[in-house]
């Protein structure tokens, strides 16, 4: 008599391999998550870079020397700003929507001129010098892991 079924052993087996397979990948898809919001973090840097350098090579062909004097007038986007107190320009095309601590998210910080980036479980804090048109974080250590060098290098 032949069977077709499998025996209770194989079954176990099978079971046990699977096991072993999703005790490797879920740390791996949580270790990918943290790996996509600093990828988000670092295009969100770099877009806001290039845009104020973009304003201010607009500015400068109409003869003004000087860089925007804020990235946002609102506390629910940011980075929609072009300096001025209304909303006839944007110094990104689509501001940035702030959700309060949450990670891969942006927030305003204790100025007007400061931005917080919540990730991996901490808040990185960015600053804008409308003297110089830099925006940058201090990093609290020199690890390669401390997130301010993440989201910049």
């Amino acid at each position: 008599m032949k069977r077709t079924a499998f025996t209770m052993i194989e079954l176990v087996f099978v079971i046990v391999i699977l096991g072993i397979l999703a005790a490797v990948a879920i740390p791996k898809f949580a270790a990918t998550r943290d790996d996509a919001q600093i990828a988000k973090g670092r295009s969100d840097v770099a877009a806001i870079r290039a845009a104020i350098v973009g304003e201010r090579q607009g500015r400068l062909l109409q003869g003004q020397s000087n860089y925007i004097n804020q990235l946002h007038h609102g506390t629910d986007v940011l980075f929609d700003a072009n300096g001025t107190a209304t909303t006839d320009g944007k110094l990104l095309q689509y501001g940035i929507t702030t959700q309060a601590d949450t990670n891969g998210h942006w927030q305003p910080y204790a100025t007007s001129l400061q931005y917080k980036y919540h990730i991996l479980g901490g808040d990185v804090v960015f600053t804008y010098a409308p003297t110089t048109g830099t925006f940058n974080c201090t990093p609290a250590s020199t690890a390669t892991t401390d997130p301010c060098r993440l989201l910049t290098n």
